[in-house]
């Protein structure tokens, strides 16, 4: 996308701080190992029941870091943009909570 009426969030970012970015991060690199593991079990031949608690352990893990980042975004950005009059931000927020639902 070139045109930047077609990709409005494209100019959006979020600044946060070491401590937001530091959290996010470690869990990301928590998923991530978890994700690793289950590729190795893959190789190792492992019983199938086992990997799908460890892919449900991940998936656990996902909503947990949605979950956080949510509720960073609704306390910060959201409440922002509201303050500033800027009510498009409650449509964006509803679609990201179905997309997130689906």
């Amino acid at each position: 996308m070139t045109n930047k009426d077609e990709c409005r969030s494209c100019e959006k970012m979020t600044v946060r701080t070491d401590d937001e970015r530091k959290k996010l991060i470690n869990r990301l690199n928590r998923i991530e190992g978890q994700i690793r593991g289950i590729k190795s079990m893959i190789d190792s031949d492992a019983y199938c029941t086992d990997i799908l608690v460890q892919s449900a352990a991940v998936n656990a893990a996902i909503n947990a870091f949605n979950r956080e980042l949510l509720a960073s975004h609704i306390k910060g950005c959201v409440a922002r943009d509201i303050r500033n009059g800027n009510d498009d931000v409650i449509d964006e927020l509803v679609a990201t909570i179905q997309k997130l639902m689906k």
